[in-house]
């Protein structure tokens, strides 16, 4: 998803002997990669709860040394559209993925905003991304292939290295927690500007219980410095409107009321009667014919 790969994440030192110890003891070197999927499944809720959710939305602050906290929030429509939306510095940063195409708006040297499309890297990030139900699931019917490559110590904890083909030919590695079987940490290759390779990760930290499901409340990454992506409030299935993740019309503008950054107006996902009529979704929908889509 773009917001895994916007953020940037290095690694804290160790955790005390004694805890290492019984995580080794914890890991099952015979359970296979499709086992592990399925415990990962399982820990994060279940799929069936998971294929529930068709939107969800995240309220929270970006923390980064030396600059101030740069308020956020993000979107996700199934089945693979995003929107983001950062302050910093009083300028608004906006990313929008509708599932094909992608634009971003930022603001220009004269501080006006400036649209454009998003570059053949961006597409490339956006559609191999992580996605709502987190990068093992359904991998199957996605055609990737994943494959036990080793136990590694993260962070003084073992966890089972799965290694994630696409069929794009993008790789990635996932590491799942040996003994709640939870994902913390993620790795992708990316590739810059100009043209150069490289590898960001994501650690994944404070996972809490929002209704049912196991997600985590604090994601890191660094690439140089460290910045720390802190979720203040997570909404599961509020009503978004499909226009907010169109090509916008007007540079710097919404297409629709959605999500207001401004934490006042969190408000509007606990009263639906604050929401245009057309809008409105039930609080929790079926699961599609097609799953997780």
């Amino acid at each position: 998803m773009l917001l895994m790969r916007w953020i940037a994440i290095c690694a804290l030192a160790g955790f005390i002997s004694t805890i290492a110890l019984a995580d080794e003891s914890a890991v099952n070197p015979e359970l296979t990669a499709a086992q592990i999927i399925e415990k990962n499944a399982d820990a994060r809720g279940g799929k069936e709860a998971w294929r529930k959710i068709q939107t969800i939305v995240w309220l929270g602050h970006v923390k980064n040394s030396g600059t101030p906290e740069m308020p956020y929030a993000l979107e996700l429509k199934r089945p693979n559209k995003t929107r983001f939306e950062i302050k910093a510095q009083n300028q608004k940063f906006i990313r929008i993925f509708d599932g094909i195409n992608g634009w971003k708006i930022k603001p220009s040297s004269d501080g006006r905003p400036q649209l454009q499309p998003y570059s053949a890297e961006d597409l490339s990030a956006a559609k191999d991304g992580v996605g709502m139900d987190g990068m093992l699931a359904d991998y199957e019917a996605e055609a990737a292939t994943v494959t036990l490559a080793g136990i590694d110590e993260i962070e003084g904890r073992n966890a089972y290295r799965l290694s994630v083909n696409l069929p794009s030919g993008t790789s990635h590695q996932v590491w799942i927690d040996a003994k709640t079987f939870l994902d913390v940490k993620y790795d992708r290759e990316i590739r810059n500007a100009h043209g150069e390779s490289g590898t960001v990760s994501v650690f994944y930290r404070d996972y809490r219980t929002t209704e049912g499901l196991q997600l985590p409340f604090v994601i890191e990454s660094g690439t140089g410095t460290t910045d720390k992506m802190v979720i203040d409030k997570i909404i599961l299935n509020p009503p978004l409107d499909e226009q907010a993740f169109a090509k916008p019309s007007m540079p710097g503008r919404r297409n629709t009321v959605t999500v207001d950054i401004d934490r006042s107006q969190e408000r509007r996902f606990n009263d639906p009667s604050l929401m245009p009529e057309h809008s409105k979704l039930p609080s929790r929908v079926p699961p599609s014919s097609s799953g997780s889509q």
